[in-house]
């Protein structure tokens, strides 16, 4: 797949700016679709006001898609909005919710194909743990499916928010690779090649995709 798909350890539109620049700068994206899907019972509208105050200060359109719900994914409408961005942020903490919204939706299927014509697909802390699969389930840090944007890797997200037992105890269950993100780190992939942004701790190989 030759798009770019940025995992950010936490954060949202104020811990990764300079990171920000280039990704956008790289697929030549003047405006970034947001989804903060995975807040939708939590007050998701506040990231999407953190979103235009971050647009302003890098230089970027903000455009928010208001994707709460599952009905709302399954829109031919919605679907054609994510199919014509160059770059789409997921953000949020509810990793679960978003499974639940996007999993074989249209709006998914759309997603492949800005990855496919070489876009940018970003997602920050619980976002980005979904895109991943498996997927570290936050309710107690064991492992659940998550939607396989990029298969045989888990990611513990604002890692400074985990106490060393429970980081310790998700390793144990660790069957496959793991990386461990604070917030201000990121793994980038683009194409086959990886970049860890930051002192990302990865258990495992990373997987080539």
């Amino acid at each position: 797949m030759p798009g770019t798909i940025a995992l950010q350890g936490g954060g949202p539109f104020v811990a990764n700016d300079d990171l920000d620049r280039r990704l956008l700068a790289a697929v030549a994206a003047a405006k970034a679709l947001v989804l903060p899907t995975a807040d939708a019972f939590e007050h998701p509208e506040r990231l999407v006001a953190a979103a235009m105050t971050w647009g302003e200060r890098i230089g970027c359109e903000v455009e928010a898609l208001m994707v709460l719900r599952r009905g709302e994914a399954m829109e031919v409408g919605v679907a054609d909005v994510v199919r014509a961005a160059r770059a789409v942020y997921f953000v949020g903490d509810q990793p679960l919710h978003l499974r639940s919204v996007l999993k074989d939706s249209p709006l998914w299927d759309a997603l492949l194909e800005v990855l496919a014509s070489g876009g940018l697909v970003v997602g920050v802390a619980g976002s980005a743990a979904a895109l991943c699969d498996p997927m570290v389930d936050p309710r107690g840090g064991a492992f659940t499916l998550g939607l396989g944007l990029v298969p045989n890797l888990a990611l513990v997200t604002e890692a400074e928010s985990w106490s060393p037992e429970r980081r310790h105890r998700t390793r144990e269950l660790a069957n496959t690779t793991l990386a461990i993100l604070h917030t201000g780190e990121a793994l980038v992939r683009n194409q086959s090649d990886w970049e860890r942004v930051g002192d990302v701790e990865v258990h495992g190989d990373l997987p080539v995709t």
